[in-house]
This record gives structure tokens, C-alpha cells and sequence, in this order.
């Protein structure tokens, strides 16, 4: 069987797309056997620059000098950014990992709707885009014929956008709400069981890698929020922005709140409603579904036909994350 040659192009190389790569060193043979595909990474965009070689990059080189924060000594690193890079190298699929600006949707908006645009399709793990241009984004690759793919945003690992196409399509779906934010369930888990302050625990968090240097986003409930959006509009044609979220955070929750929820055979957990469009700490039951400790995600669905479904699993990390990533890639290419 001769191999179709498929073109990435990986706009972001922190966690996510590091991840992407490992994963894609692991796995090359398996796709090549079960697609009949040679995925090829021809370029690799950060925020000063890139490295582009259209015959393939050499992923293990690469990510030790990614590893190592020598990624400028790489013999192709050019200071050619990544919208240039759009323009410059046809990709198959444009892979567009930056970090979500919600206010702006930046850069990660410009780089989507590029893509689109020249007839490239789009997977993307990133949320403020979607979260805020959903409409015109699936509208701009409908135009185009290719397809924007976005399970990645949701909840990391955990199959949501991707279980509503594939295996619930006779359902309606009637309701979703759940934890969608991992460093939040974190650090509600370490208050509740060790009896740590928030800072602590967030401190704890940043030492492990699972929240961010700023972790605004998460105790705040705006990357929950975002998620939310994104749910409301993929899975709930709802036609919203994360504008219309109501938001409330944990950063006010004290150890004496944590407390009190205990003796009520309760815990606080930050919850997503997609129905109320609201994002909002909430007693749960100590025996509930949602009741996950750590770093995990949990989503209830509620369908017609199907009824009550928990989805339960990681909800960040490089690798985890990639799972999602390359279920749409392989989604594309089928």
C-alpha cells in the first residue's frame, strides 16, 4: 500500500505541542498501518519564530532542543512568524496550539481564520477563538470546504465533542454540566482533604505542572467559562459568546467554606452549566458522579434517548491533551 504523504503545521511548541510530538514519534507506525498516512511535520511556529523543512522535521531532535530551551539553535530556525508561515508552507492541517487570549481571541484567531481562508484545515486545543467567534469560524470553513476540529478544547482528554458525532447521533442533548477545569478541582481537592490554604494549594499546582505561572484563568472561572461557550455551541446550538457566561470563581472560597460543605456531607466544586449558561462554585454531594478528586474532569450529559452519561478523565497535560488532537486528525483524514 503506498503511503499518503500528510502535511502538519504546529503553530505553538509549550506543552500541548510537545505532547503532539512525542505522541506522533510513538504512534507513526500505527497510523501508517491503520490509515495508510506518513504524517510529516513541515513546520514548527513560536511566538519569535519558526522552524520549517516541507521534506519532514526531525521530531526527536527537535524536542530535545525544545527540552532543553535551545530551540533557536535548531539549523532551520528562522525568524519567520507563524502567520507568515500560513502563507508561506501548504499544510494538510494546521495544528494551532498558542495559549487562549480571551479578550482578544489572539493571536490565535488570525492564525484559525488564515488557515481556513488558504484551504488548510484547523485542529486546535485552543478555547478563547471558538469561545468567542464560533459562528463566523464554522462559517469561514464551511466556505472553504475543510473542516475546523476542536475537540481539544473541552476537557483535554475526555472524548465529548467527538462522543455527540459519533456515537449519540440519534440524540438530542438536553443538558450538560460538569467540572471542566483540572488546576480548580486540584486545588478544591487539596483544601478539602489536606486542610491547605489556597495559596498553598495553588503553589502546590504550579510545583507539579498542572496550573499555569498565572493561574487567573482557572481559579477565576473564565477558562471554564470558555468551555462552556464552546459546549453551548457545538453540542446545544445555542449561538453564544463567552460574553453571555455568567461567571463566578473559587478565588473567595475558604477553608471554613470547605468545612461547612463537609459537615453537610458535601464538597465545593467548580461547576460548568452549559442550560444556565453559568459558571459557579456548588455543593455536591460527597457520593455524586462529580465528586472527582485531583486534577480530574467530569461531565454529566443528559440526552433523549440515551439518557445520563458521565464522562470522567484527565482534563490537562501535554500528552492527555493530544489524545483529543489526534482523534480530530484522524478524523480529518477519514
Amino acid at each position: 500500500m503506498k503511503l499518503k504523504i500528510v502535511k502538519l503545521t504546529i503553530i505553538g511548541f509549550g506543552g500541548i505541542g510537545k505532547g503532539v510530538a512525542k505522541v506522533l514519534l510513538k504512534k507513526k507506525g500505527f497510523i501508517k498501518r491503520n490509515y495508510g498516512v506518513d504524517l510529516n511535520i513541515s513546520a514548527i511556529c513560536e511566538i519569535d519564530g519558526s522552524i520549517i523543512d516541507e521534506n519532514g522535521i526531525d521530531l526527536k531532535e527537535t524536542l530535545e532542543l525544545a527540552e532543553n530551551k535551545k530551540l533557536k539553535k535548531h539549523k532551520n530556525w528562522s525568524s519567520i512568524i507563524a502567520l507568515d508561515v500560513i502563507k508561506k508552507i501548504k499544510s494538510d492541517i494546521v495544528l494551532e496550539l498558542t495559549p487562549s487570549d480571551i479578550k482578544s481571541g489572539q493571536p490565535g484567531l488570525k492564525h484559525i481564520k488564515e488557515s481556513l481562508k488558504r484551504g488548510m484545515h484547523v485542529v486546535t486545543s485552543n478555547k478563547a477563538p471558538l469561545a468567542l467567534k464560533f459562528s463566523e469560524l464554522q462559517e469561514i470553513a464551511k466556505s472553504n470546504r475543510v473542516k475546523l476540529k476542536y475537540e481539544a478544547t473541552v476537557a483535554g482528554a475526555l472524548p465529548i465533542i467527538n462522543l455527540r458525532k459519533h456515537a449519540l447521533q440519534i440524540n438530542k442533548i438536553e443538558s450538560i454540566h460538569g467540572i471542566l477545569n483540572g488546576t480548580s478541582n486540584y486545588v478544591l481537592t487539596k483544601m478539602a482533604e489536606e486542610g491547605v490554604s489556597m495559596d498553598a494549594a495553588l503553589k502546590e499546582a504550579q510545583e507539579v505542572g498542572i496550573a499555569e505561572a498565572d493561574p487567573g484563568y482557572d481559579i477565576k472561572g473564565i477558562d471554564t467559562g470558555a468551555k462552556v461557550a464552546i459546549l453551548a455551541n457545538s453540542l446545544m446550538n445555542m449561538k453564544v459568546s463567552f460574553n453571555d457566561i455568567e461567571i463566578t470563581g473559587i478565588e473567595d472560597i475558604t477553608p471554613e467554606a470547605i468545612e461547612l460543605a463537609k459537615k453537610h456531607n458535601c464538597v465545593i466544586k467548580l461547576i460548568g452549566d452549559v442550560n444556565r449558561l453559568e459558571v459557579s462554585p456548588r455543593l455536591i454531594p460527597v457520593n455524586h458522579p462529580l465528586n472527582v478528586s485531583g486534577a480530574l474532569n467530569a461531565v454529566m450529559i443528559h440526552a433523549d434517548i440515551a439518557k445520563n452519561i458521565t464522562i470522567v478523565g484527565h482534563g490537562a497535560g501535554g500528552i492527555e491533551t493530544a489524545s483529543s488532537l489526534f482523534s480530530d486528525i484522524l478524523d480529518v483524514l477519514s
